[in-house]
């Protein structure tokens, strides 16, 4: 497909003419970009918003925190480069009018504020770094503005500052210290330590720090597991790391490594409840973030000798307060936020930033974007509510599975009554990535980058298109997600095939649930499910639903699904807010129920 361009005061817009094969931009710049969005049958102008700056001046890039003097020369190449430090809000909103870019580090926030402030010349937004907490990203794609990270620099110094935390944990290296210099004691017999050798390490997220911190424990003379929902287990067992399931890893570690994303399913995972499955004894350490730590309970773990020590480079609050009692506690070996901080990482991490903003700048889509391109909504008007269903389809599938084995292979098949050359799923395909990736990962996945991160992640995507008799008046009737060669949370959910499987459609522009393994059913995809197999019996219903009002959980909807009367029926429950763990259980008591499943969509 070609597209041709028109200027105007922001950049370049793209109207498409059909039935071309490449995409261009005049007059001098080039994309390669595939996401596009077309009906064969009508041709409905399509807008990009590609990120160019004016052609007849040098575009303008605030950097507001300290940069890598490579980076800065990079940008220097090619743009006017503003260093301002310590801005307030106020400074930030007032100065960002005149810029066309911004990059920052995790001290700048970049509210809805400063995008409403820019006047639309904000194009892009770059994060030195990985994480994103800081930048309103919602704000950014309404307001047209990319954002990209650096998301690869800082892999190795992170790694090595886990195990610098780790090694010094283990010989209480900062306490001795300490004792020495404060107070001029000699103490050997307080600082005994414990060896390293033939210790369970277990390492918390298994994605690229957790891996090189593997590596490294290996070398150590660690036994090393790993718990990662998605890590593929080939790629564990080449540097001798076995993948287990969260429970395991809780039970089995002598020295926990935290290196998982900040993410509503990880907030606070490590809590009162994970640290009563633990070793006695057990030793922790977090240089991920802070968030993933229910801080108050690991006070309490402390004081109850659960955990021995912990080693913390990250914490909820930064910087936490003077008084805390985590800081304070002798037990524990704190780091203000170093993870990152070697003089190479930072001059990768600018390097890398640098590269990505001022290639935004030329009109390249960098893999490194975060948030999608804007698309108008006269696109998107008819793929909408599939674009919901299949991002929740994924999300549902991937909850479903056990750990331990990794999600290697997805099948998604579309069942529709119009020609293959007339449905368009890239979209689809990128929304059902999204909703595999993203609920286990802190990676954002968008048009830009899905294929790409489902590449870098060893996820195997195949399509399959069912072409049905009827009307083509609808694009699709239903979406259908298999996860093949893996366990599952739910064994209901497991196909005659032996797959994990998920299927669902659209109703009056609402997606529903259609079917679960082999079970029918029928359920709004809002808000979120339990999944409950039962023996198909009388006052089932009436049992959970008393279950969840006791608990003040509202039910927001009910089906139930069953091979035969009086056979086996899967209940599937649609809750508003998160049932407390005492309901699960009471459901879970209930003598008639064989399994169940709580699902966040």
């Amino acid at each position: 497909m070609a597209m041709a361009a028109s200027a105007s005061s922001s950049g370049f817009f793209f109207t498409p003419s059909l039935n071309k094969s490449s995409l261009s931009l005049k007059p001098s710049i080039s994309l390669n970009f595939g996401f596009a969005i077309t009906n064969h049958q009508r041709q409905r102008p399509t807008t990009f918003i590609v990120l160019s700056a004016a052609m007849d001046a040098k575009p303008t890039v605030l950097v507001a925190e300290k940069l890598g003097e490579a980076g800065l020369n990079l940008l220097k190449g090619f743009a006017n480069v503003d260093c301002s430090y310590n801005l307030s809000p106020e400074e930030l909103c007032t100065k960002i009018s005149l810029c066309d870019a911004l990059i920052v580090r995790s001290g700048t926030k970049v509210s809805r504020e400063v995008f409403e402030s820019s006047g639309g010349r904000l194009k892009v937004v770059g994060r030195a770094g990985v994480g994103i907490d800081n930048v309103d990203l919602a704000a950014a794609t309404e307001h047209g503005c990319l954002v990209v990270n650096a998301p690869t620099a800082n892999t190795v110094a992170a790694a090595e500052h886990g195990i610098a935390l780790l090694t010094a944990m283990a010989r209480n290296v900062a306490q001795a210290d300490a004792s020495v210099k404060a107070v001029g004691k000699w103490q050997r017999n307080k600082y005994v330590g414990v060896s390293l050798v033939g210790k369970t390490l277990a390492v918390m997220g298994f994605g690229k720090v957790g891996s090189e911190v593997a590596r490294r424990a290996k070398g150590l003379g660690m036994h090393v597991i790993a718990h990662d929902p998605y890590a593929p287990a080939d790629r564990a067992r080449a540097i001798g790391v076995e993948l287990v399931s969260f429970d395991q890893a809780m039970s089995s570690a002598d020295f926990i490594s935290l290196h998982m994303p900040l993410t509503p399913s990880t907030s606070k995972i490590l809590n009162e409840e994970n640290f009563a499955k633990m070793k006695k004894g057990v030793r922790i350490v977090n240089v991920a973030r802070g968030g993933v730590i229910d801080e108050e309970a690991l006070v309490k773990a402390l004081d109850t000798g659960i955990v021995a020590q912990a080693a913390l480079d990250v914490f909820t609050e930064e910087p936490p307060p003077k008084d805390s009692k985590l800081i304070q506690h002798e037990n524990v070996t704190v780091t203000p936020h170093l993870g990152a901080s070697t003089m190479e990482a930072q001059e990768g991490v600018a390097i890398e930033i640098a590269e990505a903003v001022v290639g935004a700048l030329k009109g390249e889509l960098a893999a490194t974007a975060v948030n999608a391109p804007m698309v108008p909504a006269e696109v998107l008007a008819e793929l909408t509510p599939f674009v919901a269903l299949a991002e929740k389809l994924g999300r549902m599938a991937v909850q479903l599975v056990a750990g331990g084995s990794g999600v290697k292979t997805v099948k998604v098949t579309y069942a529709s009554a119009r020609a293959p050359d007339d449905l368009d799923t890239r979209l689809l395909r990128a929304m059902i990535t999204k909703g595999l990736i993203e609920p286990i990962s802190s990676v954002f996945v968008n048009l830009v980058n899905a294929d790409f991160t489902a590449k870098q992640r060893g996820l195997r995507i195949s399509e399959e298109r069912l072409l049905l008799d009827g009307s083509p008046e609808s694009p699709l009737e239903f979406i259908q997600v298999q996860i093949a060669n893996v366990e599952s949370k739910f064994a209901s959910a497991i196909s005659d095939t032996g797959e994990i499987k998920v299927e669902g459609k659209v109703k009056d522009g609402v997606p529903h649930l259609t079917k679960v393994g082999s079970f029918e059913v029928d359920v709004s995809l809002e808000g979120s499910l339990i999944l409950c197999r039962q023996i198909d019996q009388p006052g089932m219903i009436g049992k959970v639903g008393t279950i969840l009002g006791e608990e003040n959980v509202n039910v927001s909807f009910m089906s139930v699904g069953r091979t035969a009367p009086r056979k086996q029926a899967v209940m599937t429950i649609g809750v508003d807010d998160q049932p407390p763990t005492v309901a699960l259980k009471k459901i879970g008591e209930i003598p008639a129920v064989e399994e169940f499943v709580y699902l966040k969509l």
